[in-house]
């Protein structure tokens, strides 16, 4: 019989394992680690050199610190859009038909997961950096539309929420058959409106421009803007629909116990 210093020690050597629906946890601590590190990297970055070398686009060190960012940004956006949304449509699922009930208990975790890493994103793109882009022109003459803001807000963050909410979408869409049978309109709306942010972008640099360039929150140039912040409430439909369904489920393999 084995003692009790080598019973702890044996537990103590045996791996411990996630409950089955939190398999994907890990990747996904993962996620948030990797975006804080990118977000507070580029916040450093922009303390560094902003000011010091963003002011003035018609200099050499505009173009050696802050346009080369932007060419960076725009290869790793087109890199990653492509890399995420290929391989979440090339690895569908094409026999949901037959998806046990655990497992689609598991995806459901999995897309809340998707869920709360893309409005991590939307937080960090809409409050740090969209809300410090009212202060820089306050202060600073727009004498180009690669401000050393725009450049990582409206060129990167705006564009990286974009591609993760998108993904949300496609694993919904491709790996639950809820999802899979129509298109959800809570999801859809959750992704869509704060799509519409980065288009309202063009239309309000065209404003600033030909317009006026006063940064006042309330102008009509701005709108948008809240209006799509106001279609992410579509999440609290995503919360209703899969909590129904997981109820379903749940019936399911408590009946089949």
């Amino acid at each position: 019989m084995a003692t009790t210093t080598e019973h702890v020690r044996l537990s103590s050597e045996t791996p411990k394992t996630l409950p089955w629906y939190l398999l994907d946890l890990p990747k996904y601590l993962k996620g948030f680690g990797i975006l804080t590190v990118i977000y507070v990297s580029l916040r450093l970055y922009q303390g560094a050199f902003a000011i010091a070398h963003g002011l003035d686009s018609s200099e050499p060190a505009f173009e050696q610190y802050w346009m080369r960012l932007f060419y960076i940004e725009l290869a790793v956006i087109a890199a990653v859009a492509s890399g995420f949304w290929g391989y979440l449509w090339t690895t569908r699922d094409r026999n949901l038909d037959q998806l046990a009930p655990k497992e689609e208990i598991r995806r459901y975790f999995t897309l809340t997961m998707w869920i709360s890493i893309y409005t991590f994103a939307v937080y960090w793109a809409g409050s740090y950096f969209a809300e410090q882009d009212n202060s820089w022109h306050q202060v600073a003459i727009r004498d180009t539309p690669f401000t050393a803001n725009h450049i990582i807000e409206f060129y990167f963050n705006f564009p990286l929420y974009v591609i993760l909410g998108g993904c949300a979408w496609l694993y919904a869409r491709t790996r639950l058959p809820l999802y899979a049978k129509g298109i959800s309109l809570p999801l859809t709306l959750a992704v869509f409106g704060p799509f519409m942010i980065l288009v309202s972008v063009g239309f309000n640099e065209w404003g600033h421009t030909f317009w006026f360039r006063e940064e006042f929150f309330a102008a009509p140039i701005h709108w948008g803007f809240v209006i799509g912040v106001w279609f992410a409430l579509g999440v609290g439909g995503i919360l209703l629909q899969g909590v129904t369904r997981l109820i379903e489920l749940m019936d399911k393999i408590e009946d089949a116990e």
